[in-house]
């Protein structure tokens, strides 16, 4: 097997002064190393070398020689002994001589080609010196023609630097920076690809001179795996910042909407909640922990093709809300093809995120889409279609009509009261020997999803290209039909010149959003509150039945089928980038991006929304909202990289010039004549404006990145940014971030490689730096008026403030990387430290000015530490099977460690000094009065009150720890693949019927068999449950019940798929067909008793359980 190894090197660290990189060094020392390129690569092709090495291998020589000229070896590990010991003593001596003293009285021999050192078996061995086989006569070749091509990964990403030879001849070549090769050889030779991390190939050459390869990926070099960090490139082994990665053959195959989905437990430090199981509401995603006091100040950023995304969920209530069209916001991502998806990266710690400055505070999402699969490509059409079916996972335990009934007696008996119409009439007036299962009746359809998705790639030799589209439909399990459809169409082309120096990367993605609904959380709550005797939803006619609703004076749970929710949403995201390559290593390029959202609200209530006795004199209404986000950015960029000294040099400086705007409008119509007519706004006898607004945010930045790798074990890399930001005052409008990361891999030492050889890989990593936020909204330090409700009148609303300024997060992080026995299991520890400071918060003010609250900045400082491990494994791997495992797991702890003189400000209720964000203070509970049924509490500074100074009970709830593990199985044609995760949490029961106690009349809601039982055996709570008298018994419903474990463990995702064998389909058209199965939230194992359990306790509907089945084919 031919063989490629390259050396990269790097410098003793830069000083830094200040508490910030100056950006001014980053452009001195990039100018220095562009003075210099052109003496440097003289130097490099023309090397005199100093070596003295005693008693080494001939391994190490060789990398020496790497680090020190620009030339790479190619060798077959069969011809040669690496581990012979060798001296070498060479001063100012050429490259020809030392390798002629290396390969002395062996039966190797070299050639030097362009920049390759080919070594090779001697045909003849001559005493005393090693052979320098002269070049062959153009009379004893075989007729040669010219092959060319391309090389691609197996993903279509051209792959550079791939060396091509002849076999036995040792002839060759390197592919270029777009995969591009040429080479003369003759028909019947062997041509041999070979590239570091990749399988070698071996291709005979026929008549054609076309020859287009792809390389797979050597999983037993999975340290050379490329990640995107953004702004540049790095190899997966010479990174040193903390960045995760999915790639899109993890999650194609997914039934799911938002791309944040595929992330569940596949990442360490990256904190997943689904609120909802509505389609395409947006998830609440945490990277290592909550860092500002403001929920709205915690959302990480969204890069998709390097274009940033405004990361703030969608907002559905703009004016519209009737009953609760979701429990959640919409998710704006959800117009993204899942499909179309190449890889998801986070960074994490602050090496990886403070080049983002501002923005990189709560960590950076970075997704990328497909693009063409490399160049002249014959054009190949690829389809994917599933079908599937969604139900609700879990169900609560609630009671039936016998046991509700009993407890509701017990309670009129506690309250000396004999049940009648008026304060009984849920026992009196409604039949006590029906039963309805409303969880079933409600919550128990079946939900339908259709995907169909179409792509076509293919290019020639100076262009590449893809285009895709996707039609997505998925229904829900209400008794009404609502469907949530998706249209996504995207293409991306590239464009290079025939001297390979222009380049011109175009991608657009173009998404439509559809969204029916109603008053879902209505129905949500319904399902799990409604009494188990309650009427039935219709009349035997099919209209909705009211009469026996109206005697408890409730309103039909599908009342809401009359006030339906339209929710249309247009998304478009594109960026151009256009590159120039002045010379070896120096790009000049720029990006321009460009999206533009919009999200239209349309809401009607009809008249038979309400009861029959309400109707008269009654209005259809129309509710419409309509926002609007757009913005640009354009980044110029100068990238370069050369070797410097004994390493690699990597530069870049940009700058960035962003704009945002957005706008909202809200408008209600009445008084239209028929239903029909309703939405259109011209039909209304009147209307009135319910929300204007216009916002604008403007950001500019300059960045840079200095990279230098010293002999391919030492990593240094600085990076750092300036920020100006629209949104704080002048003067307070500018700042630095910066971070510095640094790795060692100690497997390159010789020490390491003798003593402990089943260590493939090993490194040590470190990071410090700041990043920031501003994540505060637009215009809060200006005075804000509105007008009266009268005519010609205005009052403030908000306090002129121009003084605050950035929140600062410094993020510290240590981290060991380990391989062992070439790679076949890799583990990973990292611990981080990040500190939140200058908390911009609502500062509450005195009365006397006449304003509540003014945004400033708090010295509270808020601390997320952590300990992230990541394990994978090959287990198996032979010609036919194939076993890889990867585990994650996450040890977190967030704490509020400062905030001075809390107890004087209106937080001192919400958090305290020493405790997570999530602790709140609770009553102590001391018992059941047996004979009233009330809860009660303890009195601790016995005044008489029961107060903020009577909660001395600390409950937290929140993850602990976190995680998952991956499973990906193939043999042969067929490949299975699963996820496990889990969460270790306490949380409260948060069940829906905490309203009151079971000895308390009065409440008519349905309560869980649990609470029931213990009620029957006379032991309602547990010692330490903070459950409250009752005058604080509606304020915290939700502690009634106390707080439990809910933990889960749950298969997340199972995919099985089938190959078909490619001679089943020789002359069909068709060059691959895959069959596939996938499934999730398939089991949960726990004991909690609520229904959701990503973010108990809120009643929301719980994920589905969705299985589909499909057939992707390549034709």
């Amino acid at each position: 097997m031919m063989k490629s190894i390259s050396i990269l090197r790097i410098p003793a660290p830069v000083e830094l002064r200040g508490p910030a990189i100056r950006l001014t060094g980053f452009v001195l020392l990039f100018l220095m190393a562009i003075f210099r390129v052109q003496a440097h690569d003289h130097i490099r092709q023309n090397a005199k070398l100093t070596l003295n090495m005693e008693s080494v291998t001939v391994l190490a020589v060789m990398e020496a020689i790497e680090s020190r000229t620009d030339f790479r070896f190619l060798y077959s590990e069969k011809d040669l002994d690496l581990q012979r010991k060798v001296t070498i003593r060479a001063r100012k001596q050429s490259l020809e001589t030392i390798l002629a003293t290396l390969f002395e009285n062996t039966p190797i021999t070299f050639r030097l080609l362009d920049r390759q050192i080919v070594l090779s078996a001697k045909p003849e061995t001559v005493k005393g010196k090693a052979h320098i086989v002269p070049a062959a006569k153009a009379d004893e070749l075989p007729p040669q023609q010219l092959v060319s091509g391309t090389v691609t990964t197996t993903e279509g990403q051209p792959l550079p630097g791939v060396n091509i030879i002849v076999k036995d001849r040792g002839h060759g070549t390197m592919s270029d920076e777009n995969g591009a090769w040429s080479i003369r050889a003759a028909v019947g030779e062997i041509l041999v690809f070979s590239f570091v991390g990749f399988k070698t190939r071996e291709y005979m050459v026929e008549q054609s001179n076309t020859l287009d390869v792809v390389m797979e990926e050597d999983v037993n070099t999975l340290d050379e795996v490329v990640v995107n960090a953004g702004y540049y490139k790095v190899k997966d082994r010479e990174r040193t910042g903390s960045i995760a990665r999915v790639s899109g053959e993890d999650i194609e195959l997914q039934p799911i909407v938002s791309p944040l989905e595929t992330l569940y437990g596949r990442m360490a430090g990256v904190e997943i909640s689904q609120q909802d199981g509505m389609p395409g509401s947006a998830p609440i995603i945490r990277i290592r922990g909550r860092n500002s006091l403001r929920d709205d100040g915690n959302y990480p950023l969204y890069i998709i093709d390097g274009v940033p995304v405004n990361s703030k969920p969608i907002e559905t209530d703009i004016g519209v809300r009737q009953g609760n069209l979701l429990m959640n916001n919409l998710d704006p991502l959800s117009t993204l093809n899942i499909s179309d998806i190449e890889s998801v990266e986070v960074l994490k710690d602050a090496d990886a995120t403070a080049i983002y400055g501002s923005r990189g505070a709560n960590g950076v999402i970075l997704i990328t889409t497909r693009r063409g699969i490399g160049w002249n490509k014959k054009t190949q059409i690829e389809a994917r279609w599933y079908t599937g079916i969604g139900q609700v996972e879990r169900k609560m335990k609630l009671l039936n009509t016998e046991q509700y009934v009993e407890i509701r007696e017990a309670a009129m008996t506690n309250a000396e009261k004999i049940p009648d119409g008026t304060n009984a009439p849920d026992i009196i007036l409604w039949n006590t020997n029906r039963y309805t299962d409303w969880q079933e009746e409600l919550l128990g359809g079946t939900a339908s999803i259709n995907n169909v998705n179409l792509s076509a790639y293919g290019g020639n030799s100076t262009t590449s290209f893809r285009i895709n589209g996707s039609l997505q439909s998925q229904g829900n399990v209400f008794p009404e039909e609502m469907r949530n459809k998706r249209l996504t169409v995207g293409a991306s082309i590239s464009q290079r010149s025939e001297n390979k120096k222009l380049g011109l990367d175009l991608k657009i993605n173009y998404g439509i959003g559809l969204n029916e609904s109603m008053a879902v959380n209505d129905i949500v709550n319904a399902a799990y509150k409604l009494l188990p005797n309650a009427p039935p939803l219709y009349n035997e006619d099919g209209s909705l039945h009211w009469e026996e609703w109206l005697l408890l004076n409730m309103d039909n749970p599908l009342a809401g089928k009359h006030s339906p929710v339209n929710t249309e949403t247009h998304n478009i995201i594109s960026n151009l980038m256009v590159s120039y390559k002045l010379f070896q290593g120096f790009i000049v390029k720029s990006s321009f991006g460009y999206t533009r959202m919009t999200n239209e609200i349309l809401g009607k209530n009809f008249i038979d929304r309400l009861a029959p006795p309400l109707r008269e004199g009654a209005d259809h209404v129309m509710r419409k909202g309509f926002q609007k986000r757009l913005s640009w950015i354009i980044e110029p960029q100068i990238t370069y990289g050369t070797t410097l000294g004994e390493g690699t040099l990597n530069t870049l400086v940009g700058v960035t010039f962003q704009k945002n705007e957005s706008d909202r409008f809200g408008v209600v119509g009445t008084g239209f004549a028929s239903e029909s007519l309703v939405g259109d706004l011209r039909s209304a006898e009147s209307y009135m404006i319910t929300g204007v607004g216009s916002n604008e945010y403007k950001y500019n930045a300059i960045f840079g990145r200095i990279g230098y790798d010293y002999q391919k074990k030492y990593l240094i890399n600085f990076t750092g940014r300036r920020d100006g930001s629209s949104r704080f005052g002048p003067g307070r409008r500018f700042s630095n971030f910066w971070a510095i990361g640094g790795a060692w891999i100690f497997t390159e030492e010789p020490f390491v490689k003798n003593y402990l050889p089943f260590l493939s890989f090993g490194k040590l990593r470190g990071s410090y730096g700041t990043t920031g936020s501003d994540n505060v909204g637009d215009y809060q330090y200006l005075d804000a008026y509105q007008s009266t409700d009268g005519p010609g009148g205005l009052y403030p609303t908000r306090l002129f403030n121009p003084d605050f300024v950035w929140e600062e997060n410094r993020k510290l992080e240590a981290a060991i990387e380990l391989g062992f026995f070439k790679d076949h299991i890799n583990i990973g520890l990292s611990w981080y430290r990040n500190r939140s400071s200058n908390q911009l918060i609502n500062y509450p003010l005195p009365a006397m000015t006449g304003f509540t609250s003014v945004t400033a900045n708090s010295p509270a400082t808020v601390q997320n530490t952590g300990w992230e491990m990541e394990v994978s494994t090959l287990n198996i791997q032979n010609k036919n099977l194939r076993w890889h495992t990867a585990f994650n797991i996450s040890f977190s702890k967030n704490r509020l460690i400062s905030f001075p003189n809390i107890e004087q400000s209106s937080y001192a209720s919400l958090y305290m000094v020493g405790y997570p964000l999530e602790t709140t203070p609770r009553f102590k509970f001391i018992g059941t009065n047996p004979e009233t049924g009330f809860y009660e509490v303890e009195d601790v500074n016995q005044d008489g009150r029961y107060d903020q100074e009577d909660m001395i009970i600390r409950k937290t709830r929140g993850r602990q720890y976190y995680g998952g593990i991956s499973n990906s199985i193939s043999y042969k044609g067929f490949q299975c693949n699963f996820l496990i995760d889990f969460i270790k949490q306490k949380n409260h029961k948060g069940l829906p019927f905490t309203d009151g106690a079971p000895g308390v009349s009065g409440w008519y809601n349905n309560r869980s068999i649990q609470e029931y039982e213990a009620w029957k055996n006379g032991e309602m709570y547990i010692e330490d449950s903070p459950a409250f008298y009752s005058t604080y018994l509606i304020a915290n419903r939700s502690d009634v019940l106390g707080w439990v474990d809910s933990s889960f463990i749950r298969l997340k995702t199972l995919s099985l798929s089938y190959d078909l064998p490619k001679i089943w389909l020789d002359n069909s058209g068709i060059s691959a067909l895959r069959i596939f199965i996938s499934a999730q939230n398939l089991i949960t194992i726990t004991s909690y008793p609520g229904v959701n359990l990503e973010s108990p306790p809120l009643i929301a509907l719980p994920p589905l359980r969705m299985v589909t089945g499909g057939v992707q084919l390549t034709l």
